[in-house]
């Protein structure tokens, strides 16, 4: 459905951990000795913490990206904060709906979330901007949303061996990587 009409966008959105610790899974050739990862640990008083979350939307049909940091973990608030900014987004261009794919993470079907779109939804449709339009994947599916496999090739590309970067550098290299504005990081709402 979305597809077809141009002012409707389909994506598919999630969010993720961005860890300056762990390692993905990677796997080389080497015709001299196998490269050795070293075990990386941020140190105690490091103000950047050991991870960062970050909520994403990719558009498939014109290889859109659009990411958000998180000043702590996810949750309804910061949720509601994404989709407002997502709506605003879309809103300039003349887009009429966000057809969104998304997981069934608390967060993300909780009663503050469900009760934000309808109350905009009704405001959109009333005074003319991008309505959010909810598809949820079915239980344990991934491969489903085309988030999914991006966020795996993103940790593979922005992983640094030997040392630990610092936060804004691994935020900042994590956004040249999809080719995205790097924005402020949506604060933790005071409820």
């Amino acid at each position: 459905m979305a597809a077809k009409p141009p002012d409707l966008v389909r994506g598919g959105a999630d969010d993720v951990w961005w860890s300056r610790e762990a390692q993905p899974a990677l796997h080389a050739w080497s015709d001299d000795k196998p490269g050795r990862r070293v075990e990386k640990t941020v140190p105690a008083k490091d103000p950047g913490g050991k991870a960062v979350a970050c909520y994403g939307l990719y558009v498939p049909i014109a290889h859109h990206r659009l990411l958000r940091f998180v000043q702590g973990r996810p949750v309804s608030g910061v949720t509601c904060t994404f989709l407002a900014w997502l709506a605003t987004y879309f809103t300039a261009p003349g887009t009429r709906a966000l057809v969104r794919i998304w997981d069934n993470a608390s967060w993300h079907v909780s009663q503050t979330v469900r009760e934000w779109i309808t109350v905009y939804n009704r405001q959109a449709k009333r005074d003319g901007g991008c309505r959010i339009m909810v598809c949820r994947l079915p239980s344990k599916s991934p491969w489903l949303n085309p988030l999914e496999p991006k966020w795996v090739h993103g940790k593979r590309a922005v992983v640094e061996p030997a040392r630990v970067r610092s936060m804004p550098e691994l935020m900042q290299r994590v956004c040249t990587y999809y080719q995205c504005e790097l924005t402020d990081p949506i604060a933790q709402p005071d409820c």
